[in-house]
């Protein structure tokens, strides 16, 4: 399991919404100014999320969330290498199907390789939507600090 240190904002229909809790390695850095980590960090809002707790909890509780990490690699994979191999499985099929006299018959397999890989995404979160695939993962309270 990946855990993270969070802390409770909100309650609401037995769902518990957490923000991430301070970053513990950037609190104390000198080098602030040339950092990216604080410049990213600074810029983008904290994000408020939905996890599943089974504990009695309230508004500004610490909590430890958690994910498992077999699940979150087998998304990971889903979503890198499945484009992947659709957008090169795309591009050496119109290779293969495309004569060598073809006008433009560059431009048929890179727009053939883009179509595949665009389906291929749209597939996926169709799948996803329909629950088709089980690989969402969704984090859970583990124990309140």
């Amino acid at each position: 399991m990946i855990e993270e240190l969070a802390v409770v904002v909100k309650i609401e229909n037995h769902q518990v919404w957490v923000e991430s809790g301070p970053n513990s390695a950037c609190g104390g850095c000198l080098q602030k100014t040339s950092c990216a980590t604080n410049a990213v960090g600074s810029v983008l809002k904290k994000k408020s999320v939905p996890v599943d707790s089974d504990i009695q909890l309230k508004t500004g509780d610490q909590v430890m969330v958690a994910i498992d990490e077999n699940l979150l690699l087998r998304a990971s994979l889903l979503l890198y290498l499945v484009p992947l191999i659709a957008l090169f499985t795309g591009a050496g099929m119109a290779d293969w199907l495309l004569a060598d006299n073809v006008m433009y018959a560059d431009l048929w397999i890179a727009g053939s390789a883009v179509l595949s890989f665009i389906v291929s995404l749209w597939l996926i979160n169709k799948a996803q939507s329909l629950l088709i695939l089980s690989y969402y993962a969704r984090p859970v309270v583990v124990r309140k600090v």
